[in-house]
């Protein structure tokens, strides 16, 4: 019952200004960085690994300025989820090089969308002509799933489940010219579809999926982000291209050329990055996480 009441008073905010969304956004990241906590640590072990050039205090003001900006994708999900889509489309204001989305007569295009900006808001906000098929894995309360899932098909995008019979649908969907959106930065659950690469120099379970997707019907794959703008302004969306070798014939190669695109298009933006995320939980045989 307290978990609904919260659940109405959260999308309930979404009526609010964006520049106000970010604002109180800003302000419960500062009191996450004040206050111990799993994210503020995870944040912390993370910048420590993929920035070890940075003085501590440096990495402490970064580690603020994550946590600010992890408030602010949390509070500007209900304007962006449930606002009439002529004003989530209207927040859009720059997109770059989306000339890159062009691509060969019934070619396919994955978008692999990191979790750096407000990634929520490019699935709402690609051409209308594109149809997207994306992989869906249903929240671990029930109450979130029809919520989450009715946000993200409202532009007529369809979910699909991140099992056997959903990658089937994905790769008929690129095989048919339509587009698939993947977030590429997640750790995979299974081992079989997954190796380890690096990612900003240490290990990091990497998936395959886009590996084989891309191989075996040709599919265009190249990133995509939402940059967030400052006082509430809205986004400038970014989209870049793959390395050659995210679709090389060894997957070793394959996910080493994911994991570098991935950071090529993080450093545009690094503050806005979710580095509250254990991206390097599994690490190869006899060493431990390094979040313990």
């Amino acid at each position: 019952m307290l978990l609904r009441a919260l659940i109405s008073l959260w999308r309930r905010t979404g009526y609010l200004p964006l520049s106000w969304l970010h604002t109180i956004g800003r302000m419960l990241g500062l009191l996450y960085d004040w206050i111990p906590n799993r994210e503020r640590h995870v944040a912390q072990v993370n910048l420590e690994l993929c920035f070890p050039e940075l003085t501590w205090q440096e990495r402490k003001t970064m580690r603020r300025r994550v946590l600010q900006q992890i408030g602010c994708s949390l509070m500007e999900l209900p304007y962006v989820w449930f606002r009439p889509m002529d004003q989530v489309s209207g927040l859009v204001q720059e997109v770059s090089d989306a000339s890159l989305m062009q691509r060969e007569p019934g070619q396919g295009l994955i978008l692999l969308l990191p979790h750096l900006g407000c990634w929520e808001i490019l699935g709402l906000t690609l051409p209308s002509d594109e149809k997207v098929t994306s992989l869906y894995r249903p929240p671990r309360e029930p109450l979130f799933e029809d919520l989450v899932k009715g946000a993200r098909e409202r532009n007529g995008a369809t979910l699909v489940p991140t099992d056997t019979q959903g990658v089937k649908q994905i790769y008929q969907a690129l095989r048919a010219g339509s587009v698939t959106c993947i977030l590429p930065d997640q750790e995979p659950k299974h081992s079989r579809a997954s190796l380890f690469a690096p990612f900003f120099g240490t290990p990091a379970l990497t998936m395959l999926l886009v590996n084989r997707l891309a191989r075996k019907t040709g599919a265009k794959v190249i990133y995509a982000h939402a940059e967030r703008l400052p006082s509430g302004r809205g986004y400038h969306i970014h989209f870049n291209p793959a390395p050659d070798g995210v679709s090389d014939a060894d997957p070793q190669v394959a996910a080493t050329a994911l994991n570098r695109g991935l950071e090529k298009v993080i450093l545009q933006h690094p503050e806005q990055y979710q580095w509250s995320y254990r991206r390097y939980n599994e690490q190869p045989e006899g060493s431990d996480s390094p979040y313990h």
